[in-house]
């Protein structure tokens, strides 16, 4: 039986890391980042994932960031840890550091560049899941990023025989492949969007929440997304949908996480730093973005209004 962890629910946000020019994690704005996330109703916060450019972080950078977020939010927020990788011995260890660092739970990447078969999709989650005992695993599904899918029938095959195998986070875009998962799921197990644009059409057709990017920019507005549709609010759910759907959309005009940052950057609360291959985004990315903000009030000197 799937365990239920009543708390996998909502908007959660997928933290951006900060660097400083010399290319070391900026645990200050860092922090600051965790507490404004806390201080605009985001209960579920998530680090080191593809936002959090966790493929160029050391397993020591990243189990530290895990820890600053477990020990800023002191409790006020559960931490959901990306921890995955494309070696499943090294997934294990960095999963293990994840949980002794304090995670909830961990989010757990599709092997990438290796490209799996479906038993071998399997077969890695079921280790490393098997490895952490009781801690509750999500698997995270983005081919995009990976190069493989996680089929719906192997989510349901883990959600039904391995207990702590809690969720999915899907960022497939395959409504088809959701909606199986969402028909025929075992009682308990949780289903993220991990495609903001998406949030509200997935939970109408019963999802449990998001895995968002744009609640690094609009936390507050995101949050009450979320809860509006799944409180079946859904005029209002509406309205802020069709509100930050072009800042959904100009966050992935080029590769995820340079807009977000460049949006950040925009509102004062970073600096403009990654770790190549990622490099700064172009000068027309960076005015879109900045165009989008406006209009939310996110900028510095403007009048934020949420709703």
């Amino acid at each position: 039986m799937t365990q239920y962890i009543g708390w996998l629910r909502g908007c959660g946000t997928a933290l951006v890391t900060p660097f400083t020019a010399a290319g070391v994690v900026d645990e200050k704005r860092f922090r600051a980042l965790v507490e404004r996330q806390i201080a605009a109703g985001v209960r579920l916060l998530v680090p080191c994932g593809t936002t959090g450019e966790a493929a160029t972080l050391t397993a020591p950078e990243q189990e530290r960031l895990i820890g600053l977020t477990v020990e800023t939010a002191r409790g006020r927020a559960k931490v959901l840890a990306g921890a995955g990788s494309n070696a499943t011995a090294a997934t294990i260890d960095r999963a293990r550091a994840a949980r002794a660092a304090g995670a909830d739970a961990l989010l757990l990447v599709a092997p990438y560049y290796n490209k799996p078969t479906q038993a071998g999709l399997a077969a890695h989650f079921r280790a490393v899941a098997q490895a952490v005992g009781d801690t509750p695993v999500v698997l995270y599904n983005v081919p995009g990023r990976t190069a493989s899918n996680i089929a719906a029938a192997t989510t349901l095959a883990l959600a039904r025989e391995v207990e702590n195998i809690v969720g999915v986070k899907e960022a497939s875009g395959d409504l088809a492949q959701i909606m199986a998962i969402l028909r025929d799921r075992p009682a308990g197990f949780r289903v993220l969007s991990g495609d903001d644009a998406v949030t509200l059409p997935l939970i109408a057709l019963g999802a449990d929440g998001i895995v968002s990017v744009v609640s690094n920019e609009a936390p507050d507005l995101m949050a009450n997304l979320t809860e509006s549709a799944l409180r079946g609010e859904w005029e209002a759910a509406r309205q802020l949908h069709y509100r930050l759907l072009p800042l959904m959309e100009a966050n992935f005009i080029e590769s995820n996480p340079g807009p977000v940052k460049a949006a950040l950057a925009a509102m004062g609360l970073l600096e403009e730093h990654f770790r190549l291959p990622l490099v700064p985004v172009q000068e027309q990315t960076r005015a879109r973005v900045r165009a989008v903000l406006g209009p939310l009030g996110l900028l510095p000197g403007a009048a934020h209004v949420a709703a």
